[in-house]
């Protein structure tokens, strides 16, 4: 045990974290780039460690608020693995690994839905991977019935999002999910410009990206995204605007623009592992804005630095409202997912390289019910930390934090806390000093360069395990 985890175990993981005045982060001088990395949730699992205590879900949970929880199911296969990606999902699935894994998932299910309050409700749903729609219609059928018997879950009711590809988003597989209730269709095409998917290692014809696009059209489900990425070998201004223009031709109702990465232990980090270099970056920028503007144009509105939403879409919430981040749990069900309580973010073991994601996923197939009961490797959420995720999820959206929620939760303001951080981003002309009163905001600029401003936020333990972490 090391001495972080020696400090944050004297007090029973089943209380909700405490939330003492954090001492100022030391100043810490990053090097400047607008690409360090993309922070979709904070701590990343890197920082993650095996928990020797395995503490009982039941504990976890105790005191947890539960009446607006969220759902997530991992399903960690795909047809073929692009070169840009380092998620945990394997190529394929021999013999009945898919029929195995769904039953590893409801002995999951079963026994994390006893961990919880008999009351406990869930107020959106997501499916992920991998592929879902990797599964046939009969099999994502299953997945609904594992999500809505066994956990509780009211898919008809809450939203329901579900990540697709072009190859797998057939009309049985779409009619299943538009039956059972799903309000979002993600399907990740990155290029319409059949070039650019083969530099990407995305194999994939424009008739067949089409075709899928029609079918989720035609399938009623009201949300469809589309991914795009930027910074692909070769791009152009001319290309990107090809792309995002037969984008705009099926009105989505949202758009991501994610840059690209080469990352390592993936197909393209394999052919060119060196760091990106400022010509690359130069042109991810360069993209990224003209993408931005030309999205702006078109009617959409910017959400974030990659969420772009067409501005007379309607997009379908929980209770009409949108479900908090920062602050709900979250429940994920799957060996790739992840659960947030107030105490502790855990998961089971992570892995980018498809040996070890294979035998991970084994080792979850052979799982009996009662293994599934304890936490195996995770963060504990410290008031720090708790802080530093709240200022993250919230500030890297373009409509930014509240401060006056901010302080309602923790008793301070984010200047109070991280007064260092805060002014070296307004040092880079990141904050939106027309911003109202009250409310913390990134400028344009800022926007621009989230994966650099959120980095910056990362406290020193989580860098430091994050830096230490061995790559398998």
């Amino acid at each position: 045990m090391t001495a972080t985890e020696t400090a944050t175990t004297s007090r029973p993981l089943g209380s909700p974290a405490p939330a003492p005045a954090p001492a100022p982060a030391p100043a810490v001088d990053f090097p400047y780039s607008p690409y360090e990395s993309y922070v979709y949730a904070y701590p990343h699992k890197t920082a993650y460690r095996r928990r020797p205590d395995r503490p009982a879900l039941r504990d976890l949970w105790a005191t947890e608020p539960q009446d607006a929880l969220s759902l997530y199911l991992h399903i960690p296969f795909c047809e073929v693995r692009c070169g840009f990606c380092n998620l945990f999902t394997r190529i394929g699935a021999p013999g009945d690994m898919t029929s195995a894994y769904l039953d590893a998932l409801e002995r999951q299910a079963v026994t994390v839905r006893d961990t919880l309050h008999t009351d406990a409700r869930f107020a959106a749903a997501a499916f992920g991977g991998g592929t879902p729609t990797f599964l046939s219609a009969a099999e994502l059928a299953r997945l609904c019935d594992i999500a809505e018997l066994r956990m509780g879950a009211e898919l008809r009711t809450v939203p329901l999002s579900v990540e697709t590809s072009p190859s797998t988003a057939t009309a049985d597989r779409l009619g299943v999910l538009a039956e059972r209730g799903a309000t979002r269709i993600s399907i990740g095409v990155q290029s319409f410009v059949e070039a650019e998917a083969r530099a990407a290692v995305r194999p994939q014809r424009p008739a067949e990206v089409a075709a899928a696009l029609d079918r989720i059209r035609e399938s009623g489900v009201p949300v469809l995204n589309i991914d795009l990425i930027y910074g692909i070998d070769g791009q152009t201004e001319r290309s990107w605007q090809r792309s995002l223009d037969t984008a705009l031709s099926w009105r989505p109702e949202e758009l991501y623009l994610y840059p690209l990465y080469v990352r390592p232990l993936t197909g393209l980090g394999r052919k060119d592992p060196a760091a990106p270099d400022p010509e690359w970056d130069a042109q991810r920028l360069r993209l990224y804005r003209y993408g931005r503007d030309h999205l702006l144009a078109a009617g959409y509105e910017q959400v974030s630095m990659r969420m772009f939403r067409r501005r007379d879409a309607t997009t379908p919430t929980a209770d009409g409202a949108d479900h908090a981040c920062q602050t709900d749990g979250m429940i994920g069900l799957g060996c790739g997912a992840r659960s947030y309580t107030s105490a502790l973010h855990y998961s089971f073991d992570y892995a980018v390289g498809m040996t070890r994601i294979r035998s991970i996923i084994d080792d979850y197939l052979s799982r009996p019910a009662a293994d599934f009961a304890h936490a195996e490797f995770g963060w504990e959420m410290t008031g720090d930390e708790a802080r530093r995720r709240h200022l993250l999820q919230s500030v890297l959206q373009a409509e930014g934090l509240a401060v006056a929620d901010y302080r309602a939760r923790f008793g301070s303001s984010p200047a109070d806390d991280f007064p260092a951080e805060l002014a070296r981003c307004a040092e880079r002309g990141w904050l939106d000093d027309s911003a109202a009163p009250g409310l913390l905001r990134l400028s344009p600029e800022g926007l621009a360069h989230s994966d650099a401003l959120g980095p910056m936020l990362f406290s020193p333990a989580v860098r430091s395990r994050m830096a230490a972490y061995d790559l398998k």
